[in-house]
């Protein structure tokens, strides 16, 4: 079986290595979504214990600049919103990808074991020829 795949089997393992390829990009970004939500979360639980007239500052490239506690708060909510939606979106993606690639999956098997038959009709004109 390690001979030449026919070019349709090594299309599909190549298919496969992009949706593999595809799957990690997609896990990792889906990963960094999810800890800046937690990161944005855990900001807004410190929110809620803070008094409203407490003297905050935010995080500007990199200076600290003053920030008013509603505007503070109402950033972090659209930023928990915002990631939210983004890690919906990567979760579906990624599944959608899991999906294709155990798709792709079965066709180059259902392909490489109807294709392991294909091997064999040289074989007969081999002893044929012997025996003549």
């Amino acid at each position: 079986m390690q001979g030449n795949l026919p070019p349709e089997a090594q299309e599909k393992i190549e298919e496969l290595q992009d949706l593999q390829e595809t799957a990690q990009q997609v896990a990792a970004q889906k990963q960094q979504a999810e800890t800046s939500l937690q990161e944005s979360e855990t900001a807004l639980d410190a929110l809620d214990d803070l008094d409203e007239g407490v003297e905050m500052y935010r995080e500007v490239g990199e200076l600290l600049v003053a920030a008013d506690y509603d505007e503070a708060r109402e950033d972090l909510e659209d930023k928990v919103e915002s990631l939210e939606v983004r890690a919906d979106q990567l979760g579906t993606q990624e599944e959608r990808v899991q999906e294709q690639f155990e798709e792709l999956q079965q066709e180059l098997q259902q392909m490489l074991q109807q294709g392991g038959g294909m091997g064999g009709p040289q074989g007969p004109g081999g002893p044929g020829a012997g025996g003549a």
